[in-house]
């Protein structure tokens, strides 16, 4: 009773400090908690009560405009009518294959309003993979956006097709940076068939007045990665309380009603979590289609943003347009930079954090756990390529492979215990659980003050001559070193020490730097057997539509 005591005033007063709580019109307040009541804490519920609450404030910024928060709600309601219509409903299936934009957030509300899973689809993905999971997940309809008509044509067979986003410009017309971190191999333009109907159709012909809560809420279905494998789709449960937005809001410091750039791509579970929290926090939404560094520091500057949520990668890229692309852009509006969804290489941490002040926060977790532990910038100026703490709520145990926690600051497998752990694999099949604690599949320490370090997947150990070795400080002393813009390690066969190590590596163009002087450079900081035996250079470093590197195409 006092620890549920406890929690409940930490959640109170969290919520309070971000503003989440506060005075209103009792009217609107009454409107708002009749709709978290009836759909619970939900995306439907979030759209309700911002609606309610400060209903001509802007929803939803993206290239066609603005929306406000009783427009998006109006706009839900009419379009979950109008899939209903066309036979969907609670505990049917809907897949997204859509870029960030409205049409994304409107179909995700309109989904939890009917009580429908949405199935979310990496844009990277070909008409094989699309057509592989659509019947996986038992889809009953695509909202799709008109670049990636080829890709979903299979699957569409027998299904519902409804286009999000039309555009005059050629399908898959990316810049090679957008193909990298929001759509890689886009499928080639095909012969397609045309939609069934589009989602302004839906919106336009259908009445938009409330609709009554499902019996049961619907789910996010996210797809795992897919750098081992296909990908899985993971069950996500609907949060049971507002205490893990309490949980991340008691280290990142967002507030209601502040604007929040998410260039994270919205099918990832980085993405996802944060248009989800964005309702709780009433914030404007500014989304972009593709990312483009020089197009989000000017949409920074234009929309005052508060917030910026990325992939690693997408940092990389912002420093890589140069120091005068940066300054030409006014980024005093920026409290809060976010990233997750792969490693932040403590280098890359320390010079985002030069560049634009201590405001760098690095999640790390997982599509199955959601998040694990926090880092923030004192963290990471203290520690860079740490990992951070668990928020309140959050278990992270170190154990080996017995299920017995390791002593000391000793690596161990990453277990993770929480509110938020998913619920198995759509297609069946879970993760390694461990007294209540989920396994993430990655392997890891904790230094002498309490702070995470991911060492790597604990499958991507190499074992060279007898010695252990994890690619990641071996990656992050690579990538420290001058002239060098990005590093992977990764384990080779050998058949005198079983594997050895390869280092690929990416220059900063112009810059010379031999194989040599980089092994010599690690040969300085690490142990010899951790010195890689072979570097391959690369313009490019292969990466999946998150911005993780996909090390099987480095062996």
């Amino acid at each position: 009773m006092a620890v549920a005591l406890t929690d409940g005033i930490h959640v109170a007063e969290t919520l309070a400090r971000a503003g989440i709580l506060r005075p209103s019109r009792p009217d609107r307040a009454l409107r708002a908690i009749v709709g978290l009541h009836r759909f619970g804490p939900t995306l439907a519920a979030g759209y309700l009560g911002a609606a309610a609450r400060y209903p001509d404030a802007p929803a939803i910024v993206d290239e066609r405009g603005t929306l406000s928060f009783s427009e998006v709600d109006r706009r839900t309601n009419a379009l979950a009518r109008g899939l209903a219509g066309h036979g969907i409903g609670p505990g049917d299936a809907v897949a997204l294959m859509c870029r960030n934009h409205r049409g994304f957030v409107e179909t995700s509300v309109a989904c939890s309003k009917l009580g429908a899973h949405a199935v979310f689809l990496n844009t990277g993905f070909a008409g094989p993979q699309v057509s592989e999971v659509v019947a996986r997940e038992n889809v009953s309809g695509i909202v799709y956006d008109e670049e990636f008509g080829p890709a979903v044509a299979g699957a569409r067979q027998g299904r519902l097709g409804v286009l999000a986003w039309q555009e005059a410009e050629a399908p898959g017309a990316d810049t090679p940076l957008a193909a990298e971190v929001s759509g890689v191999d886009t499928p080639p333009a095909a012969e397609a068939p045309g939609p069934d109907t589009t989602l302004e159709e839906l919106i336009a012909t259908r009445v938009d007045t409330p609709l009554p809560a499902p019996v049961s809420a619907g789910r996010a279905v996210i797809l795992t990665s897919g750098t081992t494998g296909t990908p899985k789709g993971a069950n996500r449960p609907n949060p049971s309380s507002l205490s893990p937005v309490a949980a991340i809001l008691s280290v990142i410091p967002l507030r209601a009603r502040q604007t929040t750039l998410i260039a994270a791509p919205l099918f990832h579970a980085w993405g996802y979590a944060h248009m989800l929290l964005s309702t709780s926090l009433s914030a404007t939404l500014v989304l972009r289609r593709r990312f483009d560094p020089c197009d989000s520091l000017a949409a920074i500057a234009e929309h005052r943003v508060n917030a910026l949520i990325v992939v690693p990668v997408m940092l990389q890229r912002i420093l890589e347009a140069g120091s005068d692309a940066i300054q030409a852009s006014d980024t005093s509006s920026l409290s809060v930079i976010a990233a997750s969804g792969s490693a932040l290489p403590g280098p890359l941490a320390e010079r985002v954090m030069d560049a634009f002040g201590d405001k760098l926060y690095n999640l790390y977790g997982s599509t199955e756990v959601a998040w694990a532990t926090i880092a923030s910038p004192a963290d990471l100026r203290a520690a860079p390529g740490t990992a951070g703490r668990p928020p309140r709520g959050t278990v992270v145990r170190i154990l080996d492979d017995q299920g017995q926690e390791v002593a000391g600051q000793a690596t161990g497998r990453i277990f993770v215990g929480s509110e938020l752990l998913f619920e198995g694999y759509t297609g069946g099949g879970d993760k390694d659980r461990h007294a209540g604690l989920m396994a993430t599949g990655d392997v890891g320490h904790f230094d002498a003050a309490g702070r995470l370090f991911v060492d790597g997947r604990d499958d991507d150990m190499i074992v060279s001559g007898g010695e252990n070795v994890f690619p990641a400080e071996v990656e992050d002393l690579l990538a420290a070193a001058p002239g060098v813009r990005e590093a992977a390690v990764v384990g080779v066969p050998d058949a005198q020490f079983g594997q050895r190590l390869r280092a690929v590596v990416s220059l900063v163009p112009g810059a010379e730097v031999t194989e040599a002087e980089l092994q010599e450079h690690v040969r300085r900081h690490l142990a010899r057997y951790k010195v890689p035996r072979e570097i391959v250079f690369m313009a490019e470093l292969p990466r999946n539509a998150t911005g993780k590197i996909l090390k099987r195409e480095l062996h």
